[in-house]
């Protein structure tokens, strides 16, 4: 089939959906951008004129192989692989629909089952030709670096295989067309081609030179630290990131601030993790999930005697923690005669048990975290200001999630790869869409909401598939389904409406039935067959009702 008759056939263009108000397009569930060739010209020049000129080809294919592998992706599941001759085709079809070129496999040797490939494509109007000759003029070389990656990625996904295409005509260089050849990777031999396909050693090259240049001047080379389980790289993220970081090799006490659901026990741990006491414990507690009258005993501990039921004596979560790291949560909560005795373990680096006047001495590292506005818990009388000023030495703001949205998507592919495993599931992903969901959402619940949402979604996609719109179920969506089941109640007691005013009119079964066995012919143009799968009746039993309303009625 020609690339109009593929997208006719498979009706792609049905799938193509232009949401202006939203600025978004999708094609199916992945959205999709329209933008000026002249755009895609800066894009090339600034890399080429930035970089060594094989590095910047090396992108330039890496991006159109990541495109291929899109296209291939949704023309796989939306079409499957039941005529793979066919479904294979369509790859050059949607590239010629985005508007990058008119591609014609003119030659294919391919066998699904052996395994084995080669394919040669000629190629009308690329547009990274057209590009090149009107801003740089005739090239001594090929110039389509993103056609070859599209065509390799899309024929590497599709047949299962690691194919890599190489254009060996190009306009670009006065030949009379664009012509790519594709063979399977182990094909090409020792060919250096194949190193356009690698990973890029650009960041590496520039961290080499910063290295260099640090030695040069006298500067210890700086290492970045390892983030660990913390994932983030917005500015919101790095921001408290770099501060957490530069308080991690010190004994200095740390506030932790920020909404419910943030993750501020995640960066206590990394604090803990990273800093001189990773070899001593971690003992993380609540204040506010242990009553009033319990939290100096879970604190300091308790002597046995001290009250009833105290039969024993034991250690408190300070003690615990001697020479590690004591995390105390919803700070706040803390009553204000725990807060006398804790400024004092701060201050003395002593404690006493309940019940107890023995002295026990305990080094420990403080990181308290809180959501309340502890200022205004002072003006109230709920907090000392003096125990305040101990812990608040280096406070760290944690920020909520909907400050650091480009966030989102690497924190949701992380917890799939978490979750995925539990349910005994294969996540290929997540949907355009459904990211798109994820992206809109204002994240009250923050981080802690994010993880239950895709935990959730995880068990509700299917195995082997990707997690979809459908599958993201946020208080907003709940909320739009509240709206829609309103709107539906609404439209059903509308109907009843009809039925009463039907009732009113006295209008006799029979001529209300054959009324809408009427109306079903008239809205499915005469087809009979339609018509009776809209009454939910056989074909047989709308014809009966038709020859019924057709007889005349015989006089009494």
């Amino acid at each position: 089939m020609q690339n109009q008759e593929l997208l006719e056939h498979f009706k792609i263009h049905e799938k193509l959906r232009f949401e202006s108000d939203d600025g978004q397009i999708w094609l199916d569930k992945n959205r999709m951008l329209l933008f000026h060739s002249q755009v895609l010209a800066e894009i090339r020049k600034s890399l080429f004129d930035s970089l060594d000129p094989k590095q910047a080809q090396s992108i330039l294919v890496r991006m159109g192989f990541a495109a291929g592998q899109q296209d291939a992706e949704l023309a796989l599941k939306l079409f499957g692989t039941d005529n793979n001759y066919d479904v294979f085709d369509i790859g050059p079809a949607l590239h010629g629909l985005e508007g990058f070129v008119k591609s014609t496999i003119v030659e294919s040797e391919v066998d699904w089952e052996k395994g084995s490939f080669y394919g040669k494509v000629v190629c009308q109007n690329s547009v990274e030709a057209a590009i090149e000759l009107e801003e740089s003029g005739p090239s001594h070389d090929p110039v389509c670096w993103m056609l070859v990656g599209y065509a390799s990625g899309y024929s590497s996904m599709f047949f299962k295989r690691y194919i890599v295409f190489k254009e060996v005509e190009c306009v670009a260089k006065e030949d009379a067309r664009c012509v790519l050849v594709g063979k399977p990777v182990e094909a090409w031999g020792d060919d250096d081609y194949i190193d356009y396909f690698k990973q890029d050693p650009v960041k590496q090259q520039f961290r080499s030179i910063e290295s260099e240049l640090n030695s040069l001047r006298g500067f210890p080379s700086a290492r970045r630290p390892e983030q660990g389980k913390l994932i983030g790289q917005s500015p919101e993220f790095v921001k408290a990131f770099t501060l957490l970081n530069q308080a991690a090799n010190s004994p200095i006490n740390v506030l932790l601030l920020g909404e419910t659901g943030v993750g501020k026990e995640l960066f206590a741990r990394w604090l803990h993790e990273n800093s001189g006491r990773s070899d001593k414990p971690f003992i993380a507690i609540n204040c506010g999930a242990i009553p009033n009258d319990l939290i100096e005993a879970e604190l300091f501990g308790v002597k046995s005697g001290a009250y009833t039921g105290a039969n024993a004596s034991r250690p408190g979560r300070f003690e615990s923690a001697n020479g590690g790291t004591l995390f105390l949560d919803e700070l706040g909560e803390l009553s204000l005669s725990a807060q006398v005795k804790l400024l004092r373990v701060l201050q003395s680096g002593e404690l006493e048990r309940l019940g107890d006047n023995k002295t026990i001495k305990v080094d420990v590292r403080l990181i308290a975290a809180t959501n309340m506005k502890l200022h205004e818990a002072i003006d109230q009388g709920q907090f000392r200001s003096d125990l305040y000023y101990r812990i608040a030495t280096y406070p760290v703001e944690i920020p909520p999630l909907r400050s650091r949205k480009s966030d989102i998507p690497l924190l949701a592919h992380s917890m799939v790869e978490k979750y995925a495993p539990l349910y005994n599931k294969s996540i290929e992903g997540i949907s355009d869409s459904a990211m798109q969901s994820l992206m809109n959402y204002d994240w009250p619940g923050n981080i802690r909401e994010l993880q239950n949402i895709i935990e959730r979604a995880v068990l509700l996609a299917p195995d082997s598939g990707s997690i979809e719109r459908q599958h993201i179920v946020t208080r907003a969506s709940t909320t739009q389904q509240t709206e829609t089941l309103t709107t539906e109640h609404e439209t059903i007691t509308s109907g009843e409406n009809i039925y009463n005013h039907l009732l009113e009119e006295n209008l006799p079964l029979k001529e209300f039935e054959g009324r809408l066995v009427k109306a079903a012919m008239e809205k499915t143009k005469g087809n009979m067959t339609k018509a009776a799968k809209l009454l939910g009746i056989t074909r047989r039993q709308i014809t009966y009702k038709l020859k019924s309303l057709e007889e005349k009625p015989r006089s009494e």
